[in-house]
């Protein structure tokens, strides 16, 4: 006996094992249907596994259509984010980058070479200095040279406390601290680059770029600071704040309600993958699974 879900025979227990994964893309194709656009979906660090994950989403793309990402991620390496989207803007008429919850970091950078980040209220933008794996969590380069800066001062008023700050950054080498600084320089251009992909004129992009090196670089001490929609606008991105009332919020809500329930960032470590034809689900370590 087989049963019939989203068009393919399937036995029970394989349909049963893959139930979320279905539900979720029949809310990707409601949600195409009543917008006309592409929605795919991210929900990971931002890092070089994710170039093949997300060209997966876009086989059969058509370059007439609008491309919406559905987008939440903590961060990662903001060359990759650059990658990204001149991937997804190469086969769409107009990106649009949905933000239910936050894009932080390279996710940022992702965002500013999009046509339209549609934001809710509650929706979080932040610095884009990049981000290293330490201990098992993302670290600010920032935060790896005020630390090394900061252990040295200590250091250096109180010898006898080497040992203790010696373990402390024992995680930390010197090779990491120079490629904290490097990429702290490139993050300029890196947000040059990402405005580039988009429509926005080269003055406009000079204009833009003014008001965002303070903000998302220079006078962000604090990796997790929070830049809502207000305040992205007002820097010059394309933000349109979303009516959480309609009925395509209401439909990317009940996706990504979905996505928070599974364990996806930022609720856990499971990181997403998916569109109407594809799905990727995994936890450390790209592999998928019943989800």
């Amino acid at each position: 006996m087989s049963e019939v879900l989203g068009g393919a025979s399937k036995t029970h227990l394989f349909a049963a094992q893959h139930a979320g994964r279905y539900d979720r893309q029949k809310i990707i194709r409601d949600y195409q249907e009543a917008t006309g656009a592409q929605l795919i979906v991210m929900i990971d660090q931002v890092f070089n596994h994710g170039v093949t994950l997300l060209e997966e989403l876009l086989v059969g793309s058509d370059p007439e259509q609008e491309l919406h990402l559905m987008l939440s991620s903590p961060g990662g390496d903001g060359e990759v984010a650059v990658r990204l989207v001149r991937a997804m803007q190469s086969r769409c008429s107009k990106l649009t980058i949905i933000i239910p919850d936050m894009a932080k970091s390279a996710a940022t950078i992702m965002c500013l070479g999009a046509n339209e980040i549609l934001m809710s209220p509650s929706s979080d933008l932040g610095p884009v200095d990049p981000q290293f794996p330490i201990g098992g969590r993302l670290v600010g380069a920032k935060d790896i040279e005020q630390a090394l800066e900061d252990a040295e001062k200590r250091v250096a008023a109180a010898p006898e406390t080497f040992p203790l700050y010696a373990g402390l950054l024992a995680d930390v080498n010197m090779l990491m601290i120079e490629q904290a600084r490097s990429a702290m320089a490139r993050s300029y251009t890196l947000i040059e680059e990402a405005l580039e992909c988009s429509e926005m004129s080269a003055d406009d992009r000079t204009a833009v770029v003014g008001k965002l090196r303070g903000p998302l670089i220079d006078e962000a001490h604090y990796h997790g600071a929070t830049i809502g929609p207000q305040a992205a606008r007002n820097l010059g991105l394309p933000v349109t704040v979303a009516e959480t009332s309609s009925a395509e919020w209401q439909l990317i809500w009940a996706l990504w309600t979905r996505y928070f329930q599974l364990g996806a960032w930022p609720a856990g470590p499971m990181s997403v993958y998916e569109s109407a034809i594809a799905s990727q689900v995994f936890g450390p370590g790209p592999s998928d699974g019943p989800a």
